[in-house]
């Protein structure tokens, strides 16, 4: 076993527990959590967590998570959990690149966040979830993936909920310290639960890299003040969370994401547009970063961690969106260019992101995936030993 190759988080459903998530993709008459409303569903999914579990043993994985079974989608079941949040079907999904890069690829559409309450993160479902875990891993250890503070910030900046004679927050800075508050009530129950790693997962860092043909901040008639206003906001509320979770002598990690969905993605940008904001500037202790392909740009990115000693990377240098092996050589070529920038002992290896951020999962099967994961586990033990 190696420590030197890590998953992200999710992992390939099994078809049964399938059959009851796709039950609910179009239907907002039930809220969260969803086997509340269906008879079998939450032995069905306990099942499923302890097999896949299992697997992840056998597999030699060192950190251990629950393949997020728990989730439809990879950030908003955490914010269905929230109290204060309905959710609601939206009259679109979200728009990905499709596999040819050029067309839209529209997403299910149970995305809608209608706050209707005070935000409040206590007593939330995947505490008990995480406990569920912890039992099942045994002494392995386990880590939990939500969204990050900032992710969460963007979308409801970014609706209707702000503002109006119903609104519960205002404003921007009243939304943001409701969310500050729930996050941080949540944090204080992972951690007494036992709770040692929390990895934020953000998909918005790219928004802000100039060179994202995708990005709403380009063009001349953006106020480019008002977008590094608002990148700071972002790295301001992750890094107040980030600071409680240390306080409590938790390690925080992030995985930033380009978009996954059926193997699609939603955009580009290079880490070198926003290398000196997202990558230095956020407290994190591990950052999972993506760089299975063109899009993330030169490696030379990794630069600015030079004067964070402490801090390490995990390399997404492999592909969860293929059913194939990758090409190893090409790993090995940019493991060895990114040693010249960070110490060798300070990178980790990954695919750049998980295998089914939603339920559906990327096109792949289960067992092309587990050949992947060996395949990242061997190129690991080549390259740092046992």
């Amino acid at each position: 076993m190696t420590d030197k190759f890590q998953i992200v988080g999710s992992l390939l459903r099994p078809d049964e527990l399938l059959e009851y998530k796709t039950q609910i993709e179009h239907r907002d008459d039930i809220q969260y959590p969803f086997y509340n409303h269906f008879e079998g569903y939450a032995q069905c999914e306990t099942k499923a967590i302890e097999q896949v579990v299992k697997k992840e043993i056998e597999h030699n994985l060192s950190i251990i998570t629950d393949g997020e079974f728990s989730k439809s989608m990879w950030h908003l079941d955490f914010v269905w959990g929230f109290g204060g949040v309905k959710r609601y079907i939206a009259d679109h999904g979200y728009f990905f690149r499709d596999v040819d890069g050029t067309s839209k690829y529209e997403t299910r559409k149970d995305i809608g966040l209608r706050i209707t309450g005070e935000l409040s993160g206590k007593n939330h479902h995947f505490i008990q979830l995480f406990k569920q875990l912890q039992d099942t891993a045994g002494d392995q250890q386990t880590k939990l993936c939500v969204p990050s503070p900032s992710h969460i910030f963007g979308e409801l900046s970014w609706s209707d909920n702000i503002g109006g004679t119903d609104a519960v927050y205002q404003n921007i800075q009243e939304l943001k310290a409701g969310l500050v508050k729930a996050y941080k009530e949540f944090v204080t129950e992972f951690a007494a639960a036992g709770g040692k790693i929390l990895q934020f997962d953000d998909c918005l860092w790219e928004l802000f890299a100039d060179d994202n043909p995708n990005s709403p901040f380009t063009g001349e008639h953006i106020n480019q003040e008002e977008v590094q206003g608002l990148a700071t906001e972002f790295i301001d509320i992750n890094n107040t969370v980030i600071d409680f979770g240390h306080s409590l002598g938790l390690k925080m990690w992030t995985h930033n994401c380009r978009g996954n969905y059926d193997s699609r993605n939603m955009g580009g940008g290079s880490y070198a547009k926003i290398a000196n904001l997202f990558l230095k500037q956020l407290k994190y202790d591990r950052f999972f970063l993506e760089w299975d392909d063109d899009r993330a740009g030169s490696i030379e990115a990794l630069e600015v961690f030079k004067d964070r000693p402490e801090t390490e990377i995990v390399l997404g240098l492999l592909s969860s969106k293929t059913s194939t092996l990758d090409d190893e050589d090409r790993v090995i070529r940019l493991l060895d260019e990114a040693s010249k920038i960070i110490d060798k002992d300070r990178l980790l290896l990954s695919h750049q992101c998980g295998f089914a951020s939603c339920d559906g999962g990327n096109e792949l099967s289960e067992s092309e995936q587990w050949a992947k994961i060996d395949q990242g586990q061997r190129i690991a033990k080549q390259y740092w030993g046992s």
